[in-house]
């Protein structure tokens, strides 16, 4: 039953003394105000409706009530919405039609089912917590968590309260990253819930061994160009130890790692055949193994209107290692504020290594907006100067075909993309940090090395580590260069305080690179690719080799952002290539709802996934 507050508010007023009587309607629909009222009693109506069919009861009926009831059922007594007579009537039904689609994609939104979330059971297997992320809380000399101060963040990850979060006792300055921020409501697209990635691999695992193995690669190795890999015999041991592990998901050329595979991006989907959640699928984006590691995307300077904005970056020094001193590391463990700060070189240069590109994925430059930029932006008239890429409209853009009409801020042109791409982002990190904070709470690599350190330096025998990483050329190097097993940071505070997995900046990168291929043709072959001089890295070179094209070298940037992290020591790859999926899945849903909004002749955003299927949206 739908209870109608306005006639509410009348008997309440004809029953004041020296009230006024009720006007007329005529009169009524010239109070001010009086439209608007009118409104909000119709849209009543319609609350009612959804509350009486159960899709705001929040009951197990919720789902078959929401499926029962059409978008025309609930929206029937919209149509009677009192008309302002000063309106025309095609701007009355604007204004209908407005409504009409917020709840037609609110219902649509509801009925996608919440996704399975399955951890990977390492908080609940060990009684001190040394496979959940416990950074930022008081640990003591082995970097064990204080049990009492867990026990406290665990009744606020149960709650999800903001006064629970405001108890956790810390151990330092450093606060803890947007927990509350990922239950703000998203109006466009779905909930965090409804979006599942698989589990993280567990800590004892051989995948998760794998996985460390090779960010202590990437560690040892980051200042070695890479156009010099082919020459460095520890680029040589790197592929043949990352080569032998059973737990290595990253790419392969026929089944093996390669020059041309090595630390090359991957993405890993939950596979729908098991409706579990718990199994993942891993695949290779189409153009990553494609030419140079750095994409185009990363090396070009971005036109900015009568600016550009260069694509030299600052970079830093070689030797620029830390949480390799146990205190150092319990420090940043405890959430006590780095002492140290990164040293910079003071000429600008491209991305030439991975040093580079961490320090790159440190702050994020122009990054997704300036790809749009260069996307959109004329070649250069110098064949030796890179400009911008000049890429074609994605086919399906009506006005590719139109005789009279031209795009612009409002729909299908690159300003209208541009204030999509910080939107995605935002809804991107809801989804990345819900998963962070209320799903799988996992443990970062540089609290892994801390375990590695302790059982091989110390002993520790309880600290249950893959044998693959005990046994690791790769760890042994790292003794040898820094006197401990712990992990080598590229950033002095190692990584924000919140868990592993999924990864944050993946998750941008997915998102945003999504909807840069559904606004581009991603068939379109850049035809004047650079590299950085392997001689002179403050400059580039044109690249002569397979062709590169605008898909691949948008997946290439996508993998190239996530697993930069990688680069650095904060992240794993499953961090990156699972939110990297889940990135996507954001995309394709607020792609979904814009879409509804258009009144352009459209059949869809037409696009290729990560995994290499096409997808119409």
């Amino acid at each position: 039953m739908t209870i109608d507050s306005h006639d509410s508010d009348s008997r309440r007023a004809a029953s004041t003394p020296d009230a006024p009587g009720p006007a007329s309607p005529e009169a009524a629909s010239r109070r001010p105000g009086a439209e608007k009222a009118t409104g909000r009693r119709a849209f009543m109506g319609v609350a009612g409706s959804l509350a009486a069919g159960g899709i705001l009861a929040g009951s197990p009926a919720v789902a078959s009530a929401a499926r029962g009831t059409s978008a025309e059922d609930l929206l029937s007594g919209i149509e009677s919405l009192r008309r302002d007579p000063r309106a025309s009537p095609l701007d009355h039904e604007l204004r209908l039609r407005a409504l009409r689609v917020r709840v037609e994609a609110a219902v649509d939104n509801f009925e996608e089912p919440i996704a399975p979330h399955p951890d990977n059971g390492d908080e609940q297997r060990y009684r001190n917590k040394i496979g959940t992320d416990t950074r930022g809380l008081p640990h003591d000399d082995r970097g064990e968590v204080d049990l009492a101060a867990y026990r406290v963040a665990s009744r606020a990850h149960a709650s999800r309260e903001w006064d629970d979060f405001e108890a956790i006792p810390l151990g330092g300055t450093r606060k803890l990253v947007n927990p509350i921020g990922t239950l703000a409501v998203s109006l466009i697209g779905t909930t965090p819930p409804q979006i599942g990635v698989p589990p993280a691999p567990a800590l004892a695992s051989a995948q998760k061994a794998a996985e460390a193995v090779e960010v202590y690669w990437k560690a040892l190795l980051r200042d070695v160009p890479f156009a010099l890999y082919a020459d460095s015999s520890d680029v040589a041991d790197a592929i043949d130890e990352i080569d032998r592990l059973s737990g290595y998901a990253g790419p392969r050329a026929r089944g093996r790692v390669t020059l041309e595979t090595l630390f090359r991006g991957s993405v890993s989907y939950a596979d729908p055949r098991d409706r579990s959640g718990k199994t993942a699928r891993h695949v290779i984006p189409p153009g990553v193994l494609d030419g140079p590691y750095i994409s185009q995307f990363l090396l070009r300077d971005i036109p900015y209107g009568p600016q550009r904005i260069e694509g030299a970056i600052r970079t830093a020094l070689p030797g620029n290692d830390f949480q390799t001193d146990p205190d150092e590391w319990l420090a940043v463990q405890n959430g006590i504020a780095p002492t140290r700060t990164i040293a910079y070189d003071p000429v600008r240069r491209y991305i030439s290594t991975g040093r580079d590109l961490a320090e790159f994925v440190h702050g994020g430059g122009a990054l997704f907006w300036g790809a749009a930029l260069l996307l959109g932006a004329a070649r250069s008239a110098s064949p030796g100067v890179p400009g911008g890429i000049a890429a074609a409209l994605s086919p399906t853009n009506p006005y590719l075909t139109s005789e009279t009409q031209a795009s612009a801020a409002a729909t299908f042109a690159l300003a209208y993309l541009q204030g999509l791409l910080p939107f995605g982002t935002s809804r991107a990190i809801r989804a990345a940090y819900w998963q962070k904070w209320f799903v799988h709470r996992s443990i970062r690599p540089e609290a892994y090395g801390g375990l590695v350190h302790h059982r091989l330096a110390n002993d520790v025998r309880e600290y249950p580590l893959h044998r693959d990483i005990l046994g690791s050329r790769a760890v042994e190097l790292t003794f040898d260069a820094f006197g401990s097993y712990l992990l080598p940071q590229a950033f002095p505070e190692g990584a924000p305080l919140h868990g592993s997995y999924p990864g944050g900046a993946a998750a941008i990168a997915g998102v945003n690179v999504t909807l840069l291929k559904a606004f581009f043709d991603e068939d379109h072959v850049i035809e004047d690719p650079f590299i950085p001089d392997p001689a002179d890295p403050t400059r580039l070179i044109p690249y002569s080799g397979p062709p590169l094209t605008v898909g691949g070298e948008l997946n290439k940037l996508a993998t190239n952002y996530a697993f930069g992290r990688n680069w650095a020591g904060i992240h794993w790859r499953s961090d990156a290539a699972a939110s990297l999926a889940l990135g996507e899945e954001v995309a394709i849903r607020l792609l979904r709802d814009e879409r509804r909004t258009f009144r352009e002749p459209f059949e869809g955003f037409t696009f290729t996934r990560f995994d290499g299927t096409r997808i119409t949206v």
